[in-house]
């Protein structure tokens, strides 16, 4: 079954969301490897990066607070989070409500 293929992985939804100050994005991953998780505005362009390493598989956790790269806090508005594992991908919406 596809769902079972090793390089499966899940992305839940952030909660709480909408959120503010911080929310928390949950994932899963069958198995270790490099995982990539972005988040986006609406325009497309990346405005931070949570996590960027190889992580060994299974259920993991970040805790975003609504800030850029820089650290400075963006305004309210629909954001996107973007997980890369493995050729694959999958995005979710998120809410930052001040």
């Amino acid at each position: 079954e596809e769902g079972f293929l090793p390089d499966y992985f899940e992305l839940e939804q952030n909660y709480p969301n909408p959120f503010n100050p911080e929310t928390t994005i949950r994932f899963r991953t069958a198995e270790a490897g490099r995982v990539d998780l972005a988040v986006f505005d609406i325009l497309g362009r990346k405005v931070r990066t949570l996590i960027n390493e190889t992580l060994s598989g299974g259920s993991h956790s970040v805790i975003w607070n609504g800030t850029n790269e820089s650290g400075q806090t963006l305004a309210s508005g629909i954001y996107f989070y973007r997980m890369q594992f493995r050729g694959h991908v999958q995005t979710k919406r998120l809410i930052l409500l001040k």
